[in-house]
């Protein structure tokens, strides 16, 4: 075992490839355990424990060579996660209990409900005549969310009709929640983090999404003061509701007449604070490793405004991950690029992404479209 602290993580995606990278210079080594042999961070981990994400002997290792342990993806067991972490006295942050909330959409709705954070109305559905009861109250389009095991987008189906229940069920497996319709003006989110004693939050971003999937995000968002100090208050009140230390990803609902809604949480980096690599004086990876090993957290603010894009798959088949149109995002002044390591490529994949800080006096709208204009020379063809 090395004689530097060590983060056990429990998946070894980008999210734990950029945790490692921001790791390192704080002295903190990563140990990651994944299913996947030479998972996007083990070139930057200092091992990788090949395993399910709730192999409990996997879990066992990687506890027995950290001196904390976390995890980047919602399908750990929290509750291996806690008898692994008893048996070894190592700390697990976020705590599990948070993790066995969000997992589960309707969970986490009456859990944020019952703290009297505002959510979009929701009603469970186990059945057909569940969601056709719900459409009584809430009328069409309505949004069907799976229960368990979605994430960034996965296990949400909209429903415009009646035509469209039995599909959107057959998506879907298991429970499932099914949510008013929200006319909403931006989706947002807030980088949240919560520390040993203290939180902190990153400036609201704005997300765009197409075809449930994250395509870039706007910082700071294009709205109002008075939103934006809005949406900080209620991240403040979700990171109360929370326990256990660490960054949270919190995606709202900016709605037509400036009220803030939850959509969903994720108790890990996330996503749309990709962006804080280059964007702010702290990323959200460093923040995160700060925070489970019991460090001050770091500054918050914003360097200049920011946009990322996301670096998505294209074609219609899994195949060998191959790209070109890179060279255009490194010689554009104010650019950065991240790829992640996959070594496959398919449809809508998160490749990488990449970050435009702006230099000059471009407006947000002209970052926007230099970012879609570069991320649009990338190809996997």
């Amino acid at each position: 075992m090395s004689d530097r602290e060590t983060i056990g993580v429990v998946g070894g995606g980008q999210l734990g490839r950029m945790l490692a990278e921001a790791a390192a210079p704080l002295g903190v080594e990563v140990v990651v355990l994944d299913p996947t042999p030479d998972c996007p961070a083990s070139p930057v981990a200092r091992d990788q424990i090949v395993g399910e994400f709730d192999d409990e002997e996997g879990i066992d290792e990687l506890a027995a060579c950290a001196d904390y342990l976390t995890y980047e993806i919602e399908l750990a067991d929290p509750d291996v996660l806690e008898r692994v972490a008893k048996r070894h006295g190592v700390p697990v942050n976020p705590d599990p209990d948070t993790l066995r909330t969000i997992q589960d959409k309707l969970v986490q709705n009456r859990a944020l409900r019952d703290a009297g954070v505002p959510v979009p109305d929701f009603r469970r559905v186990d059945d057909r005549e569940d969601l056709l009861a719900a459409v009584e109250d809430f009328g069409y389009p309505v949004m069907l969310k799976a229960r368990e095991g979605g994430y960034d987008g996965r296990g949400n189906v909209p429903i415009a009709d009646e035509s469209e229940i039995d599909a959107a069920l057959d998506q879907i497996e298991g429970g499932a929640v099914v949510e008013e319709f929200v006319d909403f003006e931006r989706e947002v989110s807030i980088i949240g983090v919560k520390g040993d004693g203290e939180t902190a939050a990153f400036p609201l971003g704005e997300n765009v999404h197409r075809e449930e999937i994250l395509r870039e995000t706007v910082v700071p968002a294009r709205t109002s003061e008075a939103v934006a100090e809005r949406a900080r208050e209620v991240a403040e009140d979700v990171l109360a509701m929370l326990s256990g230390r660490g960054v949270y990803g919190i995606e709202l609902f900016e709605t037509s007449d400036g009220e803030i809604l939850v959509n969903e949480i994720a108790p890990r980096p996330h996503n749309s604070g990709h962006y804080t690599i280059e964007g702010a004086l702290t990323s959200q990876f460093e923040q995160h490793a700060r925070a489970v090993t019991g460090r001050p957290l770091g500054a918050t603010d914003l360097r200049r405004p920011v946009v990322s894009a996301n670096l998505l798959g294209d074609g219609d088949e899994r195949r060998p991950a191959d790209s070109s149109g890179d060279e255009e995002i490194l010689a554009h002044p104010g650019a950065s690029l991240h790829w992640y390591g996959k070594h496959e490529v398919y449809p809508l994949r998160k490749m990488g992404h990449l970050t435009v800080v702006r230099r000059d006096s471009e407006s947000t709208d002209e970052l926007l479209e230099t970012a879609r204009e570069l991320r649009d020379e990338v190809t996997f063809e």
